[in-house]
């Protein structure tokens, strides 16, 4: 709404502006009574980690840095006619980091989950470790092979002399 709102401040230059966001579904501010630039309208909605997980869709540099600053806030913007999404924020992709390695649950509900765990029998215990059995392993199958036999010139001229072949002349 204050988006709105600023838009018809603006006055006729602004207003193909104004028709386009007004197609769009108009969210409710907590400032609908006294409306705030669009800016600041837009930073206070995705505050708290973005709860209703909006995207923020501004050619506006410096909305753009302060929406780069929060956490899992995508960015879109136009470029020649195209709209693009944004790279991931080094905030954004910092957050998704810690999910993944469960830093953001805390160290009490870790260790409530361990009692759990060991209160139902489901915990590992130390002494319970089970290790990789060797198999007895069987020779080389390399040095099993029969040596072979090496030919000496004597025995290899004979064979040469009887296996003379004939080379074919190609007709071309």
């Amino acid at each position: 709404r204050c988006v709105l709102k600023e838009l018809e401040s603006l006055g006729k230059a602004l207003y193909g502006a104004k028709l386009i966001a007004q197609r769009f579904q108009v969210r409710n501010c907590s400032h609908h009574k006294d409306p705030v630039s669009g800016s600041t309208c837009l930073l206070s909605m995705i505050e708290e980690g973005n709860p209703h997980h909006f995207f923020i869709a501004t050619q506006d540099q410096d909305l753009a840095n302060k929406v780069k600053k929060k956490a899992g806030v995508p960015l879109l913007f136009i470029i020649q006619n195209t709209m693009v999404l944004d790279k991931p924020s080094p905030k954004s992709l910092a957050f998704v980091q810690k999910l993944q390695t469960n830093e953001l649950v805390p160290e009490h509900q870790k260790q409530s989950i361990v009692q759990l765990k060991e209160k139902e029998g489901l915990a590992k215990q130390e002494g319970e470790k089970r290790r990789k059995r060797k198999r007895a392993g069987g020779p080389n199958p390399l040095s099993c092979l029969k040596k072979k036999k090496k030919k000496t010139q004597e025995a290899q001229e004979p064979s040469a002399e009887k296996k003379k072949r004939r080379k074919r002349k190609r007709n071309r």
